[in-house]
């Protein structure tokens, strides 16, 4: 399993559910931001102490540990007094995100041919689960596993550099494929579509296909950056 889908599983395990709670601001800090990922907060939503202190369970001072930390991530912008506002997903940030996926992911997936028959399966693997999570309506797990998918592309090129660059990059992608899905629910039809060609081409060896299918994939979000989504 790839290590951007671990987490989620693990923390269900009877062995972590003995573990101590994290700190308090570890807490508010994972509530808030999950949150935003997912979009319960929608940018443009102002967040207050109070409420969030309510919500985790917890004093006001880890509320601002974990909102100071949230802000240095460009996720909220803190105002004294008033709270906390949920950034919305710029224009500017989805053409700087597009930018550099297609120049790691490009690179990556010719890097990746052969594949490995270990890459070929997790990738069938998850395109299976995305086909069911679009199936039932889970926009949000789908963008996920989106993520998931050129992730372990990326990582099979064997570029450590490049794979953390990637991951630097993963809430961001999370954030702005939940916004680019529920924006536009029929993408998703097309998104698997794509993710089977890049598959298909990968099992095919055929490297020039699977970077031009990379290519025009990655590059429909750059349509968002003319105003679609602010």
């Amino acid at each position: 399993m790839g290590t951007c889908c671990i987490y989620a599983v693990a923390m269900n395990s009877p062995a972590v559910q003995h573990v101590k709670q994290p700190p308090a601001a570890d807490r508010v800090y994972a509530h808030v931001k999950e949150g935003v990922l997912d979009r319960r907060y929608e940018g443009g939503t102002l967040l207050t102490e109070g409420e969030l202190a309510e919500a985790v369970g917890v004093s006001r001072t880890p509320v601002r540990e974990a909102l100071l930390r949230l802000e240095a991530e460009g996720l909220i912008k803190l105002y004294p007094k008033k709270g906390a506002l949920v950034l919305p997903v710029s224009a500017q940030e989805i053409a700087d995100v597009v930018e550099t996926r297609q120049l790691v992911e490009e690179h990556t997936v010719r890097k990746a041919v052969p594949a490995s028959p270990r890459l070929l399966a997790r990738l069938t693997e998850l395109l299976e689960r995305q086909r069911e999570q679009a199936a039932a309506g889970d926009l949000a797990g789908a963008a996920v596993t989106d993520r998931c998918f050129h992730a372990e592309i990326v990582r099979s090129a064997g570029n450590e550099i490049l794979s953390r660059l990637y991951d630097q990059l993963r809430d961001r992608q999370l954030r702005m494929g939940v916004a680019v899905m529920h924006a536009h629910p029929d993408r998703i039809t097309k998104t698997l579509t794509e993710h089977q060609e890049i598959l298909d081409a990968l099992r095919s060896g055929d490297a020039e296909a699977a970077v031009a299918i990379v290519h025009r994939h990655v590059s429909w979000f750059s349509n968002l950056a003319r105003g679609e989504v602010r």
